[in-house]
This record gives structure tokens, C-alpha cells and sequence, in this order.
């Protein structure tokens, strides 16, 4: 049984990839890292996990954690899994990187999206990205697997298999992302506190939102020709959730069946990718793995609206899916 490591304990994302794994049978939660002093028990940190797991949030050295488990999941900020990762992978752990750090292949955009140099700029290129969906053959053997971002797996998923099918044009897709505020994570800010989004929904960081380039990348590698979107992200005021939809300019004459049925024979043996054909909302897909997906032409466009929850499928759930694949479990265990 794979003894797991969490790094970055008091998070969100965390949370919900305990929570999971407390349900696997076949992982071991060793130990939680987090930076808070006093080394508090992981209860007072998520009081939902009391009398359910008996570790403390403790600061350990990348050689302690390697001494101690089997697989590690960094739940980390972008910039310090890259510091960290290189003496995980010499201790001889496997690692699934929540950050964005391993994501994008050439550290020139990372440095240019991130504005920080690449702490480990010779591994990008090389590290596979872990969206099952697409790259499930290069997962079980991978030393590092790079998480996907909540809002590229919301906007992947439907556009990739029109993109490799040739149906849509590569060029001038629109996302339109709506996010609840877990996406923004634990740590309070001005934009985040309730009487700043409650009852209130705002556009932010449009053309300029990190995910661009790795969204860019992974359609441009499915379609096998370079990808260029237009990402338009917005804060909504509740809990959990993305809402995504993209609109594209057909390649030629399609229709919406059409589109539909290379959605349904793509994704006809995935466990957890949902072509529906009502238009799906967030309350779908809360607290689950699954991503639901639908598509529509109007006047002349193809529009998929597809729905996940960011903590889960957009997160952690993914982090247990590419689990499962690297030690050759089920897929699906402890994700239904």
C-alpha cells in the first residue's frame, strides 16, 4: 500500500484530497505539511477531518517526506513546487504536482505568464500532463505527473476532441469561465471577502489569466497544429464550481448532432467525462469527479458549455485519478 505524502495541509484542495483518500483502500496517509507554527493537529486546521485522521501539520525537508512515503501530492503555490519536486524525485518518491509549475514546456512563458524564473527549467518539456482523458498511456509510468488547472480541464475537454477531428477552426476560440470562490483558494483577500462577491459577479484578469498558455499548449498538442484562445474568466458568488462555455467557427459545414456524437464516440469509454444533452449546470457535477459536457450551434458558431467542480475533477479528484493509473488501481476508486 503506497504510503502518501500531502504538502501544503491547510488548503482547500487538501481538504478534499484527504477526504478522498480516506475512503481509498489502497493509500496511507503518512504525513501533512503546512507552514503553521506549533505543528497543530490536522483537525484544528479542517475541523470535518475530527476523529477521522490523527496527524499534525508538520515542517518537514524534502528528505523527511521521501523517507516517509511512497507518493507525494503538492498542494503548493506556483514558484515553490519546482523548488522541491528535483529532491522528492532523487529520494525516490513519486510526486503529482498541483501547482503550475511542471505544466507548460518552455520556461521562457512560464517566466513571461509567472514573472519568476523556473526553479527547475531542464525537467519542463519532459513532465506529463495528467488529464487521463488524453494522455492516459504516459501516466502509469511517470516519476511526476502535472495536475491540470480547474479552468484548462473545463475548456480541454470539450474542445479537443472537436479540435482533433478537424470541426472547429484553431484559431479565435472564445472561453467564457465562470468560477466559484474556492478557485481562489484558502488565503483571505480583498476580492475574495464576502462582502466584496457576495451577490456580485466581476470579469477578472481577462487576457491575461495564467491558464492561457496552458490551454494554448494542450489543444495546440491534440490538434496537432499551433492554438490560440481568448480567455475571459469570472468570479461568481458561490461556493465551488466552473461553468465554462467556448464558442469556435466551424471548419465546414457541421451540425449539431454532428458535434455531439464526436463528443459522445471520444469520450464513450471515459469514467468520468458526462456528454449530456441538456445544458448542464454546476449543481451537476458538485462534490463529484465528473465533467459534463454539451454543445449547440448558433447562428453558424459551435458553443460547448461544459461543468465541473474545481475542487474535485478541476483538482483533487484528478490528483486520485492519475493516483489510481500510476499504481495501476481501478480508476475509479474512491472517486464514485
Amino acid at each position: 500500500m503506497p504510503r502518501i505524502a500531502i504538502l501544503g495541509g491547510a488548503g482547500y484542495t487538501a481538504l478534499e484530497l484527504i477526504k478522498i483518500l480516506l475512503r481509498h483502500p489502497e493509500a496511507e496517509i503518512v504525513a501533512v505539511t503546512d507552514l503553521h507554527e506549533g505543528q497543530p493537529h490536522v483537525a484544528m486546521i479542517h475541523p470535518s477531518l475530527t476523529g477521522r485522521l490523527d496527524l499534525c501539520l508538520e515542517q518537514l525537508s524534502p528528505a523527511e517526506v521521501a523517507a516517509r512515503a511512497d507518493c507525494v501530492f503538492g498542494c503548493l503555490p506556483h514558484g515553490v513546487s519546482a523548488s522541491l519536486v528535483p529532491q522528492l524525485l532523487r529520494g525516490g518518491t513519486r510526486v503529482v504536482d498541483f501547482s503550475a509549475d511542471y505544466r507548460l514546456d518552455d520556461p521562457e512563458v512560464f517566466a513571461t505568464w509567472y514573472n519568476q524564473k523556473h526553479a527547475d527549467p531542464e525537467r519542463l518539456g519532459k513532465v506529463v500532463y495528467g488529464l487521463p482523458e488524453l494522455f492516459r498511456p504516459q501516466i502509469p509510468d511517470a516519476p511526476l505527473v502535472a495536475n491540470p488547472g480547474c479552468y484548462p480541464t473545463s475548456a480541454i475537454l470539450p474542445l479537443a476532441p472537436l479540435l482533433k477531428a478537424g470541426l472547429i477552426e484553431p484559431r479565435g476560440i472564445i472561453i467564457d469561465s465562470k468560477t466559484g470562490v474556492s478557485g481562489a483558494g484558502r488565503t483571505p483577500r480583498l476580492t475574495t471577502h464576502y462582502t466584496e462577491c457576495n451577490e456580485s459577479m466581476s470579469a477578472y484578469n481577462v487576457g491575461r489569466h495564467r491558464h492561457t498558455p496552458e490551454i494554448d499548449q494542450i489543444l495546440g498538442t491534440v490538434a496537432g497544429t499551433p492554438v490560440e484562445v481568448i480567455f475571459a474568466p469570472h468570479l461568481v458568488p458561490m461556493d465551488r464550481g466552473i461553468l465554462t462555455t467556448t464558442y469556435s467557427q466551424p471548419a465546414a459545414d457541421v451540425s449539431e448532432e454532428q458535434v455531439l456524437q464526436t463528443l459522445r464516440d471520444f469520450y464513450a469509454d471515459e469514467p468520468f467525462v458526462r456528454v449530456v444533452d441538456h445544458l448542464p449546470g454546476t449543481k451537476d457535477s458538485w462534490g463529484t469527479n465528473f465533467c459534463d459536457i454539451t454543445a449547440r450551434i448558433v447562428r453558424g458558431r459551435v458553443l460547448t458549455i461544459s461543468c465541473l467542480d474545481n475542487l474535485i475533477k478541476g483538482a483533487s479528484g484528478a490528483a486520485v485519478q492519475n493516483f489510481n493509473i500510476m499504481y495501476g488501481y481501478p480508476e475509479a476508486t474512491a472517486l464514485l
